[in-house]
């Protein structure tokens, strides 16, 4: 029996039955119109979440591109620096709401016959190679290291260091003022530099990096930056743990969420001097805040009788991404994510301190 073949009102038993199922399609239609509003919520949420993300590095680029980086001697605009800091440490974890699954840990082939890696970097099943260590830099033409406390553009490292000899001596910090810039080399001075990364264990690792100067120092050594896929996969290790050493946050097992900050400890302010090239040197109760590689022994990753060091903490270390992304922390960053952590809010140009790199291959 049906509305359509026996009619509305044959008898009240018809009626009765057709109103019935009148209200059955109302109530599926409402339960669908209930579910598209709820994925529609969740996509476009997620897409207005990015699109903000997205206008943040927009306004960002524009004020690095309005005189972060003056040329003028002596000059450096550290607005853009106050405007970048992100006090909650802009961590967003591997894996959660609006995060591309692209991000997430790898499935990685089998080591079956192995892979030939050069000797400072870790196979990693069999799929890539990582740098064993954080990068720290030389010039390919001539074999100079540079300072790992200055970006190793020539112009910007001789106005940054312009710049804090001057701010040092007006500092209403007495550390501020007492404290010394680290040298800059006369070699870092000049131009037409080309700035390889190299990785070994117990070298101070090279901070200050900017996105597309890490990626031109890993491919002139042969190699690239890391995708994310394959960095997370690297930092979780062969048994697949969310911290290097295990599946559970330990304080002190890896150089991070650290009992002070540098900027807070030279200028009184986290969130203030980010380009200072004495950021690195600062101490605390625990000793140097930045570590040199490797000395943090529990922070490895374990792939078969070899390890990864410091991937978590120490340096944030830049991916290869579009519009820009690292991850793992730095030793001063609030974060309790390890190798999930990742931070999309700054574009590829910005550097500090605390971005530095690793290569794969």
């Amino acid at each position: 029996m049906s509305c359509s073949s026996r009619g509305w009102a044959r008898s009240y038993q018809d009626f009765c039955l057709c109103r019935c199922q009148l209200r059955q399609v109302w109530l599926t239609l409402q339960w669908l119109f209930l579910v598209g509003s709820i994925a529609a919520t969740t996509l476009f949420g997620c897409d207005a979440r990015r699109d903000a993300a997205k206008g943040k590095k927009a306004s960002a680029i524009q004020l690095l591109d309005a005189g972060t980086f003056t040329s003028s001697p002596g000059e450096v605009d550290e607005r853009p620096i106050a405007f970048l800091y992100l006090p909650d440490g802009g961590d967003v974890a591997i894996g959660s709401e609006c995060t591309a699954p692209s991000s997430r840990s790898a499935e990685v082939a089998p080591n079956v016959a192995g892979r030939h890696c050069p000797s400072e970097m870790v196979d990693v099943a069999g799929a890539f190679c990582i740098d064993r260590y954080e990068a720290h830099l030389f010039d390919q033409v001539s074999g100079e290291v540079f300072s790992p406390h200055y970006p190793p553009d020539p112009g910007r490292a001789k106005n940054i260091f312009s710049h804090w000899e001057k701010q040092r001596a007006g500092s209403d910090i007495a550390l501020g003022r007492s404290m010394s810039l680290p040298e800059l080399p006369a070699f870092q001075r000049a131009g037409n530099l080309e700035p390889v990364a190299a990785s070994k264990a117990h070298a101070l690792p090279s901070g200050y990096l900017d996105a597309n100067t890490a990626q031109q120092a890993c491919e002139r050594a042969g190699k690239r930056l890391c995708t994310a896929t394959e960095w997370v996969t690297a930092c979780r290790g062969q048994q697949n743990r969310q911290f290097p050493y295990g599946a559970q946050y330990v304080p002190g097992a890896c150089n991070v969420f650290r009992e002070a900050h540098p900027a807070a400890i030279l200028h009184g302010n986290a969130s203030e001097g980010h380009l200072d090239p004495r950021l690195n040197l600062v101490e605390a109760d625990g000793g140097p805040l930045l570590r040199r590689t490797g000395t943090t022994p529990r922070c490895k990753s374990e792939w078969g009788t070899d390890a990864i060091y410091d991937m978590v903490g120490n340096l944030d270390e830049w991916v290869d991404d579009a519009d820009g992304a690292f991850h793992g922390g730095f030793f001063s960053r609030s974060t309790r994510l390890g190798c999930d952590a990742r931070v999309t809010t700054h574009p590829r140009q910005y550097s500090d301190y605390s971005l530095g790199a690793r290569c794969c291959k």
